[in-house]
């Protein structure tokens, strides 16, 4: 999905990513970008399965390629925390380990506090095909899980990414859930608005709708919290106003009534004989 903009300079830092022997340059491409989404450039490879450095691992980072370009290689797990202080692992529930098990969106809200405090996590990420295995997993300091389909749980290694990333990422965003856009639209004002609906509910006693006084003021609040709810513009008031106006010009309603009527009628049917005529 396209939507990048190259001017301005991307958000880094946060967790870094370890990708525990990667089978495919073009899926440690994916992970790169899917890193540099939500702002993190720390990515760590340990023994990747494919030569390294991989032309097709940059090519699928597409804008991210500079996040594949310095990522570090180690030969060990070890090694490649060594300098961290806190260690996830992305894995489904061990039953033959002791360990915290926690899912991406409480995970992220640690993992903030912990950068917020000067330290330094990750996460770790197993192979496509196989995942983390036991002595990999003995080197966090806790399991991270992800909610899915029990009957089907599978994620590729992007995914997988992806996931963890964005919980991060949504764990400090403090953008308002719901924008309206109103680019150079003005929003209506309440006097545009209350001109409207004192226009309408004229037209509308004139030709008998709100003919029942008892209903009327329901009928009218209804009305109203219909055209509330859309939030109106300027330019859609003008636009209403002019739609009422076409439908009660008096002089336009009786000449599309004299047309209909003036139309000719069809053909008479046939009177039907009867067999001896």
């Amino acid at each position: 999905m396209a939507g990048t903009d190259s001017s301005r300079d991307p958000a880094a830092g946060g967790p870094a990513v370890i990708l525990v022997e990667p089978q495919l340059g073009e899926n440690i491409g994916t992970a790169a970008r899917a890193m540099m989404n939500c702002g993190l450039d720390d990515l760590r490879l340990v023994r990747p399965r494919c030569r390294w450095p991989h032309s097709k691992a940059a090519r699928a980072a597409t804008g991210a390629a500079a996040t594949v370009e310095k990522a570090k290689v180690f030969p060990t797990i070890e090694e490649a925390i060594a300098d961290l202080n806190h260690v996830f692992a992305t894995c489904p529930r061990r039953r033959d380990m002791v360990k915290p098990v926690i899912d991406h969106r409480a995970a992220a809200a640690d993992l903030r506090a912990m950068v917020a405090a000067g330290e330094r996590p990750g996460i770790l990420f197993g192979p496509e095909r196989t995942g983390l295995e036991n002595d990999d997993v003995g080197v966090a300091d806790a399991l991270l899980t992800v909610p899915l389909n029990p009957d089907f749980t599978s994620l590729n290694l992007a995914q997988a990414v992806l996931v963890a990333a964005y919980e991060w990422r949504m764990a400090g965003d403090a953008t308002p859930g719901r924008v309206l856009a109103l680019g150079r639209a003005e929003t209506a004002n309440r006097q545009e608005v209350l001109d409207f609906f004192a226009r309408l509910e004229a037209e509308l006693d004139e030709c008998g709708f709100l003919r029942n006084k008892e209903m009327r003021p329901t009928m009218v609040r209804n009305i109203r919290n219909i055209f509330h709810r859309a939030g109106l513009m300027a330019h859609e008031v003008r636009t209403l106003q002019g739609i009422v106006t076409g439908l009660t010009q008096r002089p336009h309603a009786e000449r599309a009534r004299s047309a209909r009527s003036a139309k000719p009628a069809g053909k008479p049917a046939r009177p039907r004989r009867g067999r001896g005529e």
